[in-house]
This record gives structure tokens, sequence and C-alpha cells, in this order.
């Protein structure tokens, strides 16, 4: 089933409507949906180079937005829409736990799954359910989300196709590693 919504989702960037597509993806992504907006988004660019920043543009305005809406399923629909989603993800089990520390690193958390190939939506809900200010998310999912998509955007717009593997198979471990960099200099300067 994932492969039919992958094949489906992919076959959008070809549509002549297909940045209104990537909005919807980039959308129902951030709260409901699987496959992330890279999918569509990738060969929308790889296609027309010098629309790169306007489709990357439309995928970060439209997941923000999306994830005000995982915002509220966390907020006001959490035992009804918001468990189950989790739940679904393998995530139901340490939602308690995780609560409990979550506000503590919101803007962490908000970051690192903004960037990263941890599934956003999870801390879309999770923001919403823990109370995190409104402010701190917005802000984190524009900063983190920004770069997500228009670092993708600025490799296809500069190296074209080639790069294409890079970002589909790679791309995501590399933000891991750079945060995971990041922080730990942060760690180092607070100790030393």
């Amino acid at each position: 089933m994932i492969q039919r919504l992958y094949n489906w989702t992919l076959s959008l960037a070809q549509h002549p409507h297909a940045l209104w597509a990537l909005a919807c993806v980039a959308f129902v992504e951030s709260s409901v949906f699987p496959i992330p907006p890279d999918i569509i988004m990738i060969p929308m660019i790889i296609a027309q180079p010098r629309r790169a920043w306007l489709i990357a543009g439309v995928a970060l305005v439209a997941s923000v937005l999306g994830g005000l809406l995982g915002y509220a399923i966390g907020a006001l629909a959490f035992d009804t829409i918001g468990q189950p989603i989790l739940a679904s993800l393998g995530k139901a089990d340490a939602m308690a736990e995780f609560s409990e520390r979550f506000n503590d690193m919101g803007f962490w958390a908000v970051l690192v799954a903004g960037i990263t190939p941890f599934p956003y939506k999870v801390i879309t809900i999770m923001s919403g359910w823990t109370g995190m200010p409104l402010a701190t998310f917005v802000a984190t999912s524009v900063l983190a989300r920004g770069l997500r998509f228009f670092i993708v955007a600025g490799l296809l717009w500069h190296f074209g196709a080639p790069i294409r593997d890079f970002i589909e198979r790679r791309l995501g471990l590399m933000f891991t590693l750079a945060l995971a960099l990041l922080i730990g200099g942060f760690v180092l300067v607070k100790y030393l």
C-alpha cells in the first residue's frame, strides 16, 4: 500500500497543477500523511530548476500550515485523532514519558523533526498535546522546514539531476549528523 501511495505521490509532480498537489501533500504530511513532500518536490525542481525557490516556498508554507493542523489535533483532539495517528506510527508507548520532557526541549524537538527524516507529524501533534507555546512551535517550524526544503532546492538548482540520489538516500543522514555535531558543540561549550 505504501509503495502505491509513493508512486501516486510521485506522479503528482508531472500534473499541470503540480504546485497545488505539492501544497496539499506538504500540508497533510505535517499531520497525517506518511509520504514526505520531497518526493514530489524533487522531480518538480529537476524538471523546472528556475522555479526551485518557488517550489521550496510553497512546500514551506503548506508544511507549516499543516503543522498547525497537527498542533490543533494534539491540543484539541489528541484522544480521538492524535493518539491513533501516533499509535499507527509505533510511537504510542513512549508518549507519556516523552511528554514530560518534551516542552523542556521543544525548540530542539521541532527543529530535529523538521529537518531530519523523523516524522514531523509526530512532533506537530506532540507540540499541541503538551501545550508547547504556539509562537515557539511556529518559529521553529518555519526555520526547520525552511532549511530542509531550501537546501534541497538549492542542491537541485545548482547540481541538477545527478544530486537526486544523494538527496533521496543520504540527505536525511547528513542533516542528522550536522544536527548532532551542532548539539555536541553546544554541550562541549557548556561544560568546558
